[in-house]
């Protein structure tokens, strides 16, 4: 396995989304380290990280698109769900003692390139026009809608 590397082709081109986007690639690179140094304790923990800050991702980015008016909504939703419900199996076996780890990353690598460059591409314009129209603040700093769906989602206003 080989680190992700963060290119602009994966820019869905709204910094927060991006942002979480990078911190996903970042713990997949950090299961390729663990796995390397055959740490089973530090690739469990590195899981279980993934798991919540993909499904915090994932209720954020689904509040952003219904705060935007992004039609699909719903079928987007549903391929969370179904990414989820697969990362939780591998996590069961995981706890049952099956090494995962390659094959684990291998397919959270495929599929985020794939759900970034495909369905994530496709609302990005719909809440870039929507966040230019004043109607949602990007701006992590403020106290506004975002500052609150960060904490919610995140626990804290970054």
């Amino acid at each position: 396995m080989a680190h992700i590397i963060w290119s602009n082709d994966l820019s869905v081109g709204i910094e927060i989304i991006d942002s979480q986007h990078k911190r996903i690639v970042d713990y997949l690179n950090e299961l390729d380290d663990a796995r390397l140094k055959h740490s089973r304790d530090v690739v469990g923990g590195v899981i279980e990280d993934l798991i919540d800050y993909t499904q915090s991702h994932f209720g954020f980015e689904e509040t952003l698109m219904e705060e935007a008016g992004y039609p699909y909504v719903n079928a987007h939703k549903k391929i969370h769900e179904l990414f989820i419900r697969r990362i939780n199996e591998y996590h069961d076996r995981f706890k049952l003692g099956d090494d995962v780890t390659e094959e684990l990353h291998r397919t959270l690598t495929n599929w985020l390139v794939n759900h970034i460059k495909r369905e994530d591409n496709d609302y990005s314009s719909v809440v870039q026009v929507h966040t230019a129209r004043g109607k949602v603040d990007l701006e992590p700093e403020t106290s506004g809608w975002l500052g609150g769906a960060l904490k919610r989602f995140f626990g804290k206003r970054k």
